[in-house]
């Protein structure tokens, strides 16, 4: 039974009114071993009846759509399917539309310019329960949730430079290729990561990027 939830992919519907965006979006993560690509979703009304049909474990939801828009679309599909996570996927990150989409019962908001890793890193993370934003997104809705609070705070006491580092241990760069654009020495780099897995009770790279999804420290 472990190995089997171990090894289960994480089962994808994807809805965005551009077909070109789609189906490369869809041709990028089905390359992932970590995921399969159930169904696309050519417009809001589209996506809640392939959620019904479907029963996807996530939905990327691009917000502006026709017929439906992804805010409505999330709205109707977690009501009808709590179960189903939806993660919304767009271009626009302006502040009403993040929080309404939010407010809808979206897990969490990347931008369609993030790395396919990071997005089924994000996937991955909101099947767990986690709630994932892109790092532009989230200094927004801090900022206007609170007009003061700063996402440092929720670094867990890392360094200026451990945070420069995990973000670029993120985007998937090896240490000598971070060592070389931080101008630093690969030995400096790596007790540095070291440093870093130890404050977050963390053992790996793989860790470390659903730490800096969650945290949003991924740029989009």
């Amino acid at each position: 039974m472990s190995t089997q939830m171990a090894t289960r992919v994480a089962r994808v519907l994807i809805a965005d009114d551009q077909t070109l965006f789609r189906t490369g979006l869809a041709r990028l993560l089905d390359e992932d071993p970590r995921v399969e690509v159930v169904g696309q979703a050519v417009d809001g009304a589209d996506v809640v009846k392939r959620a019904a049909a479907l029963h996807p474990d996530v939905i990327l939801m691009d917000l502006k759509m026709p017929n439906l828009d992804g805010t409505e679309a999330t709205r109707r599909i977690v009501a009808e399917h709590p179960e189903i996570k939806v993660l919304i996927l767009s271009t626009f990150d302006a502040d009403s539309y993040v929080l309404q989409a939010l407010r809808a019962g979206a897990s969490g908001y990347v931008l369609k310019d993030s790395q396919p890793d990071a997005i089924v890193s994000s996937i991955l993370a909101v099947i767990n329960g986690e709630r994932v934003m892109a790092n532009a997104v989230a200094n927004r809705v801090l900022d206007m949730l609170t007009g003061t609070t700063s996402p440092k705070q929720f670094y867990d006491g890392l360094t200026a430079r451990e945070v420069e580092i995990l973000k670029l241990l993120a985007a998937g760069q090896a240490n000598k290729q971070i060592a070389r654009r931080l101008n630093i020495s690969e030995k400096t780099v790596r007790n540095h990561v070291s440093h870093m897995y130890e404050k977050l009770q963390i053992y790996d790279r793989s860790q470390a990027v659903l730490y800096a999804v969650r945290k949003g420290l991924i740029e989009p």
